[in-house]
Formats: C-alpha cells, structure tokens, sequence
C-alpha cells in the first residue's frame, strides 16, 4: 500500500450524478488489482474528516480511475476537482477478485454504483481468455451504470428498460443459458442485492465472488470499523477493509 499525492487528470460525468475521477500516481496504478480500493482524503481542510474508499474503476498506465456518485460533501468535494490539482490517496488497498479458477465465463452482476470495480475486472478477464456476460440493475433506467460493460442485459424495478424486476431476477431468469459451461459469478452492490445473490449461488452450487461495501475509517484494519460475520466461524468477525472488500461468498454473513 502506498500514500500518494495523485494529480487530477478528468472529471467526467457518465450518468446521472455518476463520475469518473482519474488520477495520475505511477505506483498505485501498477500495484492495482481488480477489486481493490483506494481510500481518499478528499479536501486539504479537516472537513469532511474522514478518507473515503472507492472501488479501483480503471487503470490505463500511470492512471487509475474512480468511479462515484456524487451524494454528500465529500464526493461533491470530488466532483469539482480540476485538473493539475492533487489528491492525498492511500491505496492500492483490501484483497480483489480472484481471476483463477475452472471456469469459462464470467458473470458480473452489479447493482447500481455497484458496477464500479468491474470495468479494471472485466479487462483482466479478457486478457485471460474468459467469457463474460454483464448484468446491470437499478430502481430506474437512469440507476444502472454499464460502464465498460461487455454483453450487457439490463434489469430495472420499475420496468422502465429491460427486464422488470432486480438483477438477482434476472440473473435467475437467464442462468439456464449457461448450464452446459463452467461459469463464476462477480457481484457487486447493495448488501440486499448481495445477499440475494449469495443465496441464489447456494441453491444453484455456483462458485461465486462478491465486492462489499461499508463505512471505513483507517482503511487498513486498525479501527476495527468495518466488521462483518464470519461463516465457518460464529466466533470471529472479518473486516472489509482488510479482509475483504472481495469474498468468497462461502466466506461471510451479509446482514
């Protein structure tokens, strides 16, 4: 893990109230995985305090990329950064996807700003010769990201675009599809939408990994602020932020 000043380089907006932030910082971007995070302290001042941790979007060269909404102080702090200024970020940090295994396609389901991590995920896969097939959720069409997608099929509540219902629906109403090949799921989202993914795995016996989301403050395992229940051990809690934000969902009990 390396502290950086990264210089802005763009700020674009891809969707309603999503953006893309990409940084310049040699070392990040060449220990990046899939995945991973950076935590980042957005202003100079002490407000907002706290870092704040966004999924690794991209990495072209000596740039990473971020992908955000902008929700509160902190990404709207973001979202009017110009280019040549720095931003203090502490990354590349947590464990990514693993990209091993016996498998044929990759499955990447996300639900809303949950599609962040996949763009630096899906390109990996590719250079390994993996299939892939995107699925992209949202409340509305304007709620689903499909970034960087590649065979996208979108799943909207309300009906607007696409399937009508959420992306686990979705993912279930096409999964057949797939029975004659060795597949691998990705999940990114809401902790609701994981946790119906995680079950869906289980009654299907489908190997599966899935990016948690959770409020940190040091981003390195010290605080002890990102807990989340261990499965094989009732006893013992993993964190997010160390452990995580990737895990096997064998591993772990959403809430």
């Amino acid at each position: 893990m390396f502290l950086a000043n990264a210089k802005v380089d763009s700020v674009t907006q891809i969707g309603t109230n999503v953006f893309l932030l990409k940084l310049q910082s040699d070392k990040i971007a060449a220990n990046a995985k899939p995945g991973q995070f950076v935590n980042i302290k957005v202003s100079n001042s002490n407000f907002p305090l706290l870092r704040r941790p966004f999924s690794i979007c991209n990495v072209e060269g000596d740039y990473f990329t971020i992908m955000f909404t902008s929700v509160g102080e902190g990404t709207l702090v973001l979202q009017k950064k110009q280019k040549g200024e720095f931003v203090d970020v502490m990354g590349s940090a947590g464990n990514g996807f693993s990209l091993d295994g016996n498998y044929e396609k990759a499955i990447i389901v996300a639900g809303g700003i949950g599609a962040a991590p996949f763009p630096f995920l899906i390109k990996e896969l590719e250079k390994i010769g993996k299939g892939i097939i995107c699925l992209s959720g949202g409340r509305t069409k304007n709620d689903c990201i499909t970034y960087e997608m590649k065979n996208v099929s979108i799943a909207t509540d309300d009906g607007s675009f696409g399937f009508k219902g959420n992306v686990v629906e979705l993912l279930s109403s096409q999964i057949d599809r797939y029975k004659n090949e060795r597949i691998k799921i990705f999940g990114c989202g809401p902790n609701a939408m994981l946790k119906s993914l995680q079950q869906f795995c289980f009654t299907r016996n489908i190997e599966a990994e899935i990016s948690t989301e959770s409020s940190m403050a040091c981003g390195f395992g010290i605080c002890q602020g990102c807990p989340v229940q261990s499965a094989t051990d009732k006893n013992k809690f993993l964190l997010v932020c160390k452990d995580g934000p990737v895990f096997n969902v064998k591993d772990i009990e959403l809430p």
